[in-house]
C-alpha cells in the first residue's frame, strides 16, 4: 500500500510539475527542459553504471557524467544558440568515443586486463539513455514545440501509469508472459497502449493546427502516433527491466519514491523519444 501511495503522489505531483515547466518556461526552446533532460541523463548513466558494475563492466563517476551528458548538452548547445550545422552532435559523440579509444594506450599493463570491460561501459553509458533522451530535445526546435513535447509526455508517461493501474486491477490472472518483468500482465499491457492512442487522437482533435496530417486521414495519423510511442514506451520499461534481471539488480537506484531510480523513471520516455520524433516528422510534417 506504501509504494501505491508513493507512486500516486509522484504522478500527481511530479507530472504537472513537468508540463508547467515545457508550457511555462519555452524560453531559449525551452532551455530549461533541456536541463532537466541532461540533468536526468546524467542520473540514469550513473544508475547505469552500477548495474553495469555488477557485470565487471566498469568505468570511472567523472567519465560517466561527461559521456552521459554528451548527446542532450551538444543538441541542448545546437537549439539553444540556433545552430544550423548539426554536426557539433555527432562531432561530440565521436570525441566521446575517441576518447574511450584511444585513453587506454599508455595505460599499464595490469589495468590493461580490464580496459575492455571499460570501453564497454562507456560506449553504454554514453547510448543509454542520453542518446535517446536527447531526441526529445530535437523536438523543441518544432513549430508549437511545447504542445508537441507535452503530448509526447503524456503518450509516454500515461501509458505507464494506466498500464501499471489496470495491471493491478485486472492484472492477477495474466501475468507472467515475460520472463524479464513478471508482474507484467496482459491487461496493463493493454490499458497502457489503449491510453497512448486516446492521447494521440485527443491531440488532433484539440490541436488541429499542430496535429493535421496531409499524409493520412489526421484521426489514423494520431492514433499512429500514439500506438507507435506507446509500443516503444512498453518497450522501453520491458529492455530495462530486462538489463536489471540480468544483473540481479531490482531497482536502478532510489531517488523517486515508489518507482526507484532516475532510470526507472526514465525508460519509456528514453525508447518512447526517437518514435515519436519520426513519426511526428512523417505523419505530420511531410
Amino acid at each position: 500500500m506504501k509504494k501505491i501511495v508513493q507512486r500516486l503522489i509522484v504522478f500527481f505531483v511530479g507530472l504537472p510539475a513537468l508540463l508547467a515547466v515545457v508550457l511555462f518556461l519555452p524560453q531559449h526552446n525551452h532551455l530549461a527542459l533541456n536541463l532537466v533532460i541532461v540533468g536526468f541523463s546524467i542520473l540514469g548513466a550513473l544508475e547505469f553504471r552500477t548495474i553495469l558494475s555488477h557485470k565487471n563492466l566498469r568505468i570511472s563517476m567523472p567519465e560517466t557524467v561527461l559521456l552521459g551528458a554528451v548527446s542532450p548538452v551538444a543538441w541542448t548547445v545546437v537549439v539553444t544558440f540556433s545552430f544550423t550545422d548539426a554536426n557539433i552532435v555527432p562531432g561530440a559523440f565521436i570525441l566521446g568515443a575517441s576518447w574511450l579509444l584511444v585513453s587506454g594506450i599508455f595505460t599499464t599493463k595490469e589495468k590493461l586486463d580490464s580496459y575492455i570491460g571499460r570501453v564497454i561501459a562507456g560506449f553504454a553509458v554514453m547510448i543509454y539513455p542520453g542518446l535517446f533522451m536527447a531526441w526529445v530535445v530535437q523536438m523543441t526546435v518544432f513549430s508549437g514545440a511545447g504542445m508537441v513535447i507535452l503530448v509526447f509526455f503524456l503518450i509516454a508517461l500515461l501509458n505507464d501509469a494506466i498500464a501499471w493501474a489496470t495491471g493491478v486491477l485486472f492484472g492477477k490472472n495474466n501475468r507472467g508472459i515475460v520472463a524479464a518483468s513478471p508482474n507484467k500482465s496482459i491487461a496493463g499491457f493493454s490499458g497502457g497502449l489503449a491510453a497512448s492512442v486516446m492521447t494521440g487522437v485527443a491531440a488532433v482533435m484539440l490541436l488541429p493546427g499542430i496535429f493535421t496530417s496531409t499524409v493520412l486521414p489526421s484521426m489514423s495519423a494520431g492514433a499512429i502516433l500514439g500506438l507507435g510511442a506507446g509500443i516503444a514506451a512498453t518497450l522501453g520499461d520491458l529492455g530495462e527491466s530486462a538489463i536489471k534481471r540480468s544483473a540481479g539488480v531490482k531497482d536502478s537506484g532510489s531517488l523517486v519514491l515508489g518507482r526507484g531510480g532516475a532510470l526507472d523513471s526514465i525508460d519509456s520516455v528514453a525508447l518512447a523519444a526517437p518514435v515519436y520524433y519520426m513519426l511526428y516528422r512523417i505523419l505530420f510534417l511531410t
